[in-house]
């Protein structure tokens, strides 16, 4: 018979930072900073994702911290070690404490962070913080059926791929969405620790 697991210590805000990135509590003040990033590529014009609209930040920033205060989930503002700024976001969110699980997702970056060190660093921290610190049994994913370049993201994380939610949410414009379920356990974690540790020293030593 399998035992419960809860977290050693239940999730709270927490400032992350290492490899250019610092990951801070999101507040309200952040909103023109998620203005300016989400203006650098549009990215509210993206069909599979949840970037808001121009003037939607501060709402944007209001819902994260309403599912902080119902206790589902713990947002962050990215910046960017060097400039200070505001690059994009992310969270930990659907935490079910009794069962030491939580997901990460609500990820976006600004255009030109795409495609860069930055994702890889802020999972590092996110994942290094949920399994070692909170003491996670599981960290899950998910993301729309048509988001490929986030799934092939999470893939490169060593995730396991669980399944498909199909019918599963609703889209901004109205259409609903299959959902990939993604998980890693915390008996998978030191691999994949290791590997992206191995990957941004890759890029620092170019």
């Amino acid at each position: 018979m399998s035992t419960t697991q809860a977290f050693k210590q239940l999730p709270a805000p927490i400032t992350l930072e290492g490899h250019g990135v610092r990951l801070v509590p999101l507040q309200p003040d952040h909103a023109q900073g998620l203005e300016n990033a989400a203006a650098d590529g549009k990215l509210w014009q993206l069909r599979v994702t949840s970037v808001p609209e121009p003037g939607g930040a501060a709402a944007y920033i209001q819902a994260a911290l309403e599912g902080h205060n119902d206790g589902h989930m713990l947002p962050f503002a990215v910046i960017d070690q060097n400039s200070g700024e505001v690059i994009g976001t992310t969270r930990y969110h659907d935490i079910i404490a009794a069962v030491a699980r939580l997901e990460i997702g609500y990820t976006w970056y600004a255009r030109r962070y795409q495609r860069t060190h930055v994702n890889t660093a802020c999972k590092l921290l996110l994942l290094r913080h949920a399994f070692n610190q909170l003491g996670a049994g599981v960290v899950g994913w998910r993301t729309d059926n048509f988001n490929f370049a986030s799934q092939r993201a999470i893939e490169r994380l060593g995730a396991h791929k669980d399944g498909v939610l199909r019918h599963h949410a609703l889209r901004r414009d109205g259409t609903v969405r299959d959902t990939v379920m993604y998980s890693l356990l915390t008996g998978e974690w030191r691999e994949v620790e290791k590997q992206l540790e191995y990957q941004l020293g890759l890029r620092n030593a170019n």
